[in-house]
C-alpha cells in the first residue's frame, strides 16, 4: 500500500502535461488533478485516496512510464547510447551524414556539418564541448519526432481499423 502511495506521490509531483502522458483511469487522473490543488492535510487525506484507487488497478505501466520521464528505462538508456554513437562516428568520418539523411531525411545536414567541424576545433583547442553537445541534442530532436510521428501514424491506423471494425 505505501509503494502505491509511494507512486502517487510521484503522479501529483508531475506537470499536467506529462500527467497526461501517463496511462490513467478517468478517476485516477481527476483524484491527482485534484490533489495538485490542494495544500497540507487536504493533499494527505488526496494522496491516501489517490493510493486507494491505484490498488485496482495494474501499477506496471505507471511505473514504466515514470521511468521513461527519469530517463531509466533500458529502452531510453539504449536510444541515448545509440545517439552518442552516431555523434561519435560523425565525428570520426563526415560521411555519416549520408546515413543520417537517409534515416532523418529532413535533417539540417549543413547545420551538423558546422556542428562537426566547430566540435573539432573545441576538442582540439580544449575549450567546452559547446558544438559536440548541440549535436547530441539534434540527433535526440530528430530521433523524437520520428517517434512522435510513427506515434501518430499508429495511432490513426488503430482509429482506422475500428472505424472499419464499427461499419
Amino acid at each position: 500500500m505505501q509503494a502505491l502511495q509511494d507512486l502517487g506521490e510521484q503522479l501529483v509531483a508531475l506537470s499536467p502535461e506529462r500527467l497526461k502522458k501517463v496511462p490513467l483511469p478517468d478517476t485516477l487522473y481527476e483524484a491527482i488533478r485534484a490533489a495538485q490543488g490542494f495544500k497540507m492535510e487536504a493533499r494527505r487525506r488526496q494522496l491516501q485516496y489517490v493510493g486507494k484507487l491505484m490498488r485496482k488497478i495494474d501499477p506496471a505501466p505507471i511505473q514504466a512510464q515514470l521511468e521513461v520521464f527519469a530517463g531509466n528505462s533500458a529502452t531510453e538508456i539504449a536510444k541515448m547510447h545509440r545517439l552518442e554513437r552516431l555523434r561519435e562516428q560523425l565525428l570520426e568520418d563526415e560521411q555519416i551524414l549520408g546515413a543520417i539523411a537517409e534515416t532523418w531525411p529532413d535533417a539540417d545536414l549543413q547545420y551538423l556539418r558546422t556542428l562537426r567541424r566547430n566540435a573539432l576545433k573545441e576538442r582540439e583547442a580544449s575549450k567546452p564541448p559547446k558544438s559536440f553537445r548541440e549535436i547530441f541534442r539534434v540527433l535526440r530532436e530528430l530521433q523524437d519526432a520520428q517517434e512522435a510521428a510513427e506515434e501518430a501514424d499508429a495511432q490513426a491506423a488503430a482509429s482506422d481499423e475500428a472505424e472499419r471494425a464499427g461499419d
